[in-house]
């Protein structure tokens, strides 16, 4: 898989201070999430950030949808994790739609191992109802 180059400086320093094991699952969670926002109609596009010093994706158009995040998991360094506001109903649509695919922590994350392969399809799937979550919800 080629890595989407980083336009923000900040992002990559992110990116290049995960510990080495969680790196590249990561980058690879980084780059599903920019093909699945490229292919997403309506979005304007992703803005790349951070927040809360986290790897942040979030539609250029506003209000359309919410914001994922990614970091590795506090307090287990072989785990990582794909995290959405917890304000919404999204870990708990994403359950419905897949209950025995993924991990969840509570209405905030879905949870991955460094060393499994993630489930492609259903993850783009989760991926797309998030960053457009208002649209439908």
């Amino acid at each position: 898989m080629q890595f989407a180059a980083f336009q923000d400086l900040a992002v990559d320093a992110a990116f290049q201070s995960f510990a080495e094991p969680l790196r590249a699952p990561l980058l690879r969670l980084r780059q599903l999430i920019l093909d699945t926002g490229a292919r997403a109609t309506g979005l304007g596009g992703l803005v790349e950030t951070l927040k809360w010093g986290e790897p942040a994706y979030l539609p250029v158009k506003q209000r359309v949808g919410t914001t994922v995040r990614v970091a590795a998991l506090k307090g287990l360094s072989s785990h990582y994790a794909m995290y959405v506001h917890c304000q919404t109903t999204l870990v708990e649509t994403f359950a419905r739609h897949y209950p025995d695919t993924f991990r969840f922590e509570g209405s905030r994350a879905l949870v991955f191992h460094q060393d499994e392969d993630i489930p492609v399809g259903p993850l783009e799937h989760c991926i797309g109802l998030a960053l457009t979550y208002y649209r439908w919800r």
